[in-house]
């Protein structure tokens, strides 16, 4: 109920500047406007360039909404002023683009060079109090600089290409750290579908350029960019590995799935390879479902949830997954658990 009243207040407001601006652009083509074009053209004005992100400002400014989102409501009233508005009446749209626009281009500027080393002192200091994973601490870093909206998608998208293409240092397993990709298959997989994609784009675009050239080079760049997303999380894979540590076991399936346990909320752990049927409390870890194959088989006393790509949320009890060294793994959360007890 909570969640959906947010839903449509969010839409309320924003729709509502919208409607304004809509209801301006009607006005202009109503004979009213024609009989007294200057006043109106004064007042229209006004309107769209400091009433609408004022009201907007009034809707924003109790709830999480970013106070930055009426600088997108000025530009869009100085574009609709710029097309509705006649040359000859537009004396006060050009004495705001020449006075007000650059201020506001100016505070722009000003915010963004700020977010940016905000961003890089968060960075440096999650990263020296928290965890050596990058994923983690970019999204700490963010979860305090963006909208929370922002967050899981930018995170994602930054991951994507410094796993691809920054990030190629050997990762050096502590005792407490263990891989997954090495023999489950899913790596050899990936690499395959990395070529598949680039032999179809090749061939495809050769065709389509007959056809037209614009669609080939278009559906070219979603193939080259569907391959560095496939080669982001491949490569994230190798770098996040699941980690035993504080009571917790941080499971990371790469960038694609990762959930966090109570080592006190498992009731079992075993080795396991059998069959299993996947449903609202069964899970795998991996994206792949039953397409990659697991040997550990993880019982919860209590539902937990499964984070996927994008921050999509579903609920286990029971979670299947892959560790190359799977007897250590199980030991050591053992251990834990004695510990704990």
């Amino acid at each position: 109920m909570n969640k959906t009243f947010k839903v449509q207040k969010s839409l309320i407001i924003f729709m509502l500047p919208l409607l304004i601006i809509a209801s301006m652009i009607l006005l202009t083509r109503s004979s009213l406007f024609t009989t007294h074009t200057h006043k109106l053209s004064l007042a229209i004005t006004i309107d769209l360039l400091l009433i609408t992100p004022f009201i907007y400002f009034l809707l924003i400014r109790k709830t999480t909404i970013t106070k930055t989102t009426i600088v997108p409501f000025i530009i869009l009233g100085v574009v609709v002023c710029s097309i509705i508005i006649p040359t000859e009446n537009q004396y006060y749209l050009t004495l705001f683009k020449t006075w007000i626009l650059p201020v506001i281009e100016l505070f722009i500027f000003s915010f963004v060079v700020y977010n940016i080393l905000k961003a890089r002192r968060l960075y440096k200091l999650n990263k020296a109090k928290n965890t050596r994973d990058f994923f983690t601490i970019l999204k700490s870093t963010c979860n305090e600089i963006l909208p929370k909206a922002a967050v899981i998608p930018f995170v994602t998208e930054i991951a994507v290409f410094y796993y691809g293409f920054i990030n190629w240092k050997k990762t050096k397993l502590k005792l407490n750290e263990f891989s997954y990709h090495k023999d489950s298959g899913t790596i050899g997989l990936l690499i395959a579908l990395i070529f598949l994609i680039a032999i179809e784009t090749v061939a495809l675009h050769l065709l389509l350029e007959r056809w037209n050239t614009t669609a080939a080079w278009i559906f070219t760049g979603i193939s080259i960019y569907s391959g560095i997303q496939i080669l982001g999380f491949l490569k994230s894979m190798t770098k996040r590995p699941f980690v035993i540590e504080d009571e917790l076991v941080y499971l990371r399936y790469g960038i694609m799935n990762e959930t966090t346990i109570k080592i006190q909320d498992i009731e079992s752990i075993e080795l396991s390879t059998k069959d299993i049927e996947l449903n609202k409390t069964t899970r795998k870890l991996s994206f792949l479902g039953n397409l990659e194959c697991h040997n550990l088989l993880i019982k919860l006393k209590n539902e937990n949830s499964l984070v996927g790509l994008y921050g999509i949320k579903r609920q286990y009890t029971k979670l299947a997954l892959y560790v190359d060294k799977k007897q250590d793994f199980k030991n050591l959360i053992e251990q834990s658990q004695k510990g704990h007890d």
